[in-house]
C-alpha cells in the first residue's frame, strides 16, 4: 500500500479566517488560537486575513466568496453556537455546517469547520482555549495539512 502524508508547514500559505461577532468572548479566543497555530507552523501573519461576520448563519456565504476569490489556499470558519431553550440552535448549527461543507465542495478550496456547537457555555469555554484545547488552532492545523496534501494529488487532466 502506498501512503501519502502532508506536512504541517504553513510557509508560503495564505489563509482567510471568517469569525463571528456573536459570542465574541469565546470566538476571539478561537481567532487567537488560529493565529498562533498559523505562525508557529511557519506562516507569516501578513498572509492571514480576518473577516468578521455577524453570526454563524452568515459564515458560509462569506467563506464561499473568499474561496471563490482565488486569493486563499484555505478558509478557516470560527464561531460558537450554544444550545438554548428554543430550536434556534438546530437551525443555525445545521445551516452553518451544511453551508460550509457545500462551499468547500463547490469551490474545491479547503474550508475548516471551526464553529463550536455545544450544549453549554462551559463546554464552549473548554474548547476555546482551556481544558479541551483551542479548536481555532486545531482548525488551522487541519487546513495546513489538507492544503499540503492536496498539493500532492494531481488534478485531473
Amino acid at each position: 500500500m502506498n501512503r501519502t502524508e502532508a506536512t504541517l508547514i504553513a510557509t508560503g500559505l495564505k489563509f482567510a479566517i471568517v469569525s463571528t461577532r456573536w459570542n465574541h468572548f469565546l470566538v476571539d479566543r478561537l481567532v487567537e488560537g488560529a493565529q498562533t497555530a498559523f505562525v508557529q507552523h511557519g506562516g507569516d501573519s501578513a498572509d492571514l486575513d480576518h473577516y468578521l461576520v455577524p453570526g454563524s448563519f452568515e459564515v458560509p456565504l462569506v467563506a464561499r466568496r473568499l474561496a471563490e476569490s482565488g486569493r486563499y489556499d484555505a478558509v478557516v470558519c470560527l464561531g460558537a453556537v450554544i444550545r438554548g431553550a428554543t430550536d434556534h440552535y438546530d437551525f443555525v448549527a445545521g445551516a452553518a455546517t451544511n453551508g460550509i461543507l457545500n462551499s468547500m465542495l463547490h469551490t474545491g478550496v479547503p474550508i475548516a469547520f471551526g464553529v463550536l456547537t455545544t450544549d453549554t457555555t462551559e463546554q464552549a469555554i473548554e474548547r476555546s482555549g482551556t481544558k479541551a484545547g483551542n479548536k481555532g488552532g486545531e482548525a488551522v492545523l487541519a487546513m495546513i495539512e489538507t492544503v499540503n496534501l492536496l498539493r500532492q494529488i494531481p488534478e485531473r487532466a
